[in-house]
């Protein structure tokens, strides 16, 4: 919690957190802000602009895009959080009983996990989808079947790292089992380094899944999804660009988000990387002023 209260002091990563979390609310509550029905057709409406009563306009169907870009958001953002979640218990489950135990344990666990890590992850994706079929539920199946190895391997890290310490060591010698230790000392010490990897895998599944949906390969019409709506806005692209604008914009700011949020994580974790940022920043900003100083004279 206090690391959480450490990284929100950053304006920056508050106005993140801010709006993943108004985002997220929406999604969830989706039926009460969509003002209309998001699967609803209206011939008559096809490629209407903006009104009163449809606030972003309509699509090839007549659809409120607005209610889909609402509804879009639990596929595109919370389905891919909760593959993020089962993908980060899962790779700190074996990381955890990998960095801990390690002997035969150790080198079993990191050899499975060297196998799946040898596989790229889009080909993996796409092989998943070409035996089980297209279908947002199998892309995610493909995230979890591909991240958890990489989350092992790094929480293993960071585990091996921390069981090092006195107080861990002092533990042992004190007779606290290994479950306690877990709990108490090295699941707290982890944390923050678990949170920083998975911030940092969370903008990049959102871009995946939204251009899987782009290619017809995830979600399925008449479902809502902002990649999907991107796709469908095409033929009108040149003579109404403001229809790819909404769900476009959608998923630049939730990135956005999700990577300035990840970078405080990091700087939160790495006091030095904030250091050296706050550094850079400065260097840059006496660079422009001089170079602002210079076209005046």
């Amino acid at each position: 919690m206090m690391f959480l209260k450490n990284v929100l002091k950053d304006r920056v990563a508050a106005a993140s957190f801010a709006i993943l979390v108004a985002v997220m609310t929406v999604g969830i509550f989706a039926p009460v802000f969509a003002p209309h029905d998001p699967e609803e057709v209206h011939m008559e409406l096809r490629y209407a602009s903006a009104s009163w009563e449809y606030w972003l306009g309509n699509d090839h169907l007549g659809r409120c895009i607005l209610s889909r870009l609402i509804y879009g958001i639990q596929p595109s953002v919370l389905g891919v959080l909760a593959a993020l979640l089962l993908s980060v218990l899962l790779g700190a489950v074996i990381g955890f009983v990998a960095g801990y135990f390690r002997g035969k344990t150790d080198v079993i666990l990191m050899r499975i996990c060297d196998v799946m890590l040898s596989f790229p992850s889009y080909v993996m994706t796409l092989a998943v989808v070409g035996i089980f079929g297209v279908g947002l539920e199998h892309i995610l199946m493909a995230f979890l079947l591909l991240k958890w190895a990489w989350f092992a391997r790094i929480i293993r890290t960071s585990v091996m790292q921390f069981s090092e310490s006195d107080y861990v060591k002092f533990a042992k010698v004190a007779g606290v089992g290994n479950a306690a230790i877990m709990r108490k000392h090295l699941i707290p010490a982890a944390l923050p380094d678990i949170a920083v990897i998975a911030s940092s895998s969370f903008g990049s599944m959102v871009l995946q899944i939204s251009g899987f949906s782009f290619l017809g390969l995830g979600i399925q019409a008449p479902k809502a999804e902002w990649g999907m709506m991107l796709n469908e806005a095409r033929e009108v692209m040149f003579s109404k660009p403001e229809f790819m604008l909404a769900p476009g914009l959608a998923i630049i700011i939730v990135v956005l988000a999700i990577n300035f949020l990840s970078d405080a994580f990091q700087a939160a974790v790495d006091p030095k990387l904030a250091a050296s940022s706050r550094k850079e920043r400065s260097m840059a900003e006496a660079a422009a002023g001089r170079l602002e100083r210079k076209e005046v004279a």
